[in-house]
């Protein structure tokens, strides 16, 4: 009696274990159907432009820059500028007051005047030494030649006196004459005298070397402000600082292997991280010097600034292309894993979404993209992303997604 529940308990226990192999041949055959892969995200190998670029960071500088001196020494009588004034060139910044320079310029006045005068009076003097100078020689000429004609009328020391005072005439003629000269070179000192204190005084109109805009002021109305020296300090005795910002300069170090790339006039991108906004310059001048220190090139771009959106000290980068290639294959950098010496491998999609792992050669590489010279064809899928995830052979659910390419 005992045997029938033994038999019937291992009855059971037979009928359970063959529910669980059937249950489990069912799964496997689910899993190989791919009813249940995993999803996985692909791209497609498509052709496109990829240009190398060599992005340097920098900050913007004013085109030019200077501090406005006075020529000359004097009190600030009218101040017509203040911080972010915009002048043209030519425009009054400041007038002086300079008492002494007027005064010296009254007494230039007063000696061009008197040596007007002496210069008239030399003439008059000239006029008069000439004419009694005609009258001797005439008197002198007429007795020669009456003692020529009839002697016993007129005694030799007549002549010899008459002779003496043409010769005394001549030479008071030259006389005069070097006295009108000095009178004249008088009258020309004069005035140059006058011209160089009325040119000293005209600096007391400070005006603008160039168009820009005041960004410092050093001196108010009332101030006295020397007059700028080579030896002077920067800002001691400056009016203002001028800066040129319709036109901005970038400096930027240009690293040796990219030197034979910069070209003269070619426009490359300014991006402006504070501003997010990219703006357009041209590279226009450079050292045409590795510095031995840096081993880089000191190269400038200028970017216009009409609008003056941008002020000297902002940060900016700028991308130079240095190598680009067009219609060629390429993978986003998401789907390829870089080998050594122009190789990698990426993950290819195949007939029914089988996994398989390629080798590829590369070429050209951007922040963004790589080139494909070999490995794969137009149009193939990849698995985009984590490809360490993946095996061989696996198959999956793929899901094409759009990769974002940095510009």
């Amino acid at each position: 009696m005992q045997r029938i529940p033994r038999m019937l308990s291992l009855f059971i226990f037979l009928i359970y274990s063959a529910a669980l192999i059937g249950c489990g041949e069912g799964h496997k055959a689910a899993a190989d159907d791919g009813s249940n892969a995993p999803v996985a995200a692909v791209v497609k190998v498509s052709r496109g432009n990829i240009a190398d670029n060599l992005e340097i960071a920098s900050e913007f500088e004013p085109f030019q820059e200077v501090d406005v001196y006075a020529k000359v020494s004097g009190y600030i009588k009218k101040l017509y500028v203040d911080y972010g004034t915009h002048v043209k060139q030519g425009q009054i910044l400041a007038v002086l007051e300079i008492p002494e320079l007027q005064q010296q310029l009254q007494q230039d006045q007063a000696s061009i005047r008197r040596s007007d005068q002496e210069l008239t009076r030399a003439r008059d003097d000239l006029n008069r030494a000439q004419s009694a100078y005609n009258v001797a020689h005439l008197t002198y000429s007429r007795l020669a030649d009456v003692q020529k004609s009839r002697p016993e009328l007129i005694s030799q020391e007549e002549i010899d006196v008459s002779k003496g005072k043409d010769l005394e005439a001549d030479a008071d003629v030259s006389a005069q004459k070097a006295a009108l000269a000095a009178a004249e070179e008088a009258l020309l000192a004069a005035k140059a005298a006058l011209g160089k204190d009325q040119a000293m005084f005209d600096y007391a109109r400070m005006t603008a070397p160039f168009d820009g805009v005041v960004t410092q002021i050093y001196a108010f109305t009332g101030a006295l402000l020397p007059a700028g020296t080579a030896s002077t300090s920067k800002g001691d005795s400056a009016l203002c600082r001028l800066s040129q910002n319709d036109l901005l300069r970038l400096v930027i170090p240009v690293p040796e292997r990219a030197v034979s790339n910069i070209q003269i006039g070619e426009t490359v991108a300014v991006n402006v991280s504070g501003m997010d906004r990219t703006f357009e310059g041209k590279i226009i001048r450079f050292s045409d010097q590795i510095d031995m220190a840096t081993r880089t090139m000191h190269t400038e771009v200028d970017v216009p600034n009409p609008k003056f959106q941008l002020v000297p000290g902002m940060y900016a980068s700028v991308k130079i292309p240095l190598h680009a290639v067009a219609k060629v294959l390429t993978v986003p950098v998401q789907a390829f894993q870089a080998g050594n010496e122009g190789k990698g491998v990426v993950m290819v999609v195949g007939p029914g979404n089988k996994i398989e792992r390629r080798d590829v050669t590369v070429g050209l590489q951007s922040a963004s993209d790589v080139q494909i010279t070999s490995g794969l064809q137009e149009n193939e899928s990849i698995i985009f992303g984590s490809l360490g995830q993946y095996r061989s052979g696996e198959i999956v659910t793929p899901k094409m997604v759009e990769p974002s390419r940095m510009e």
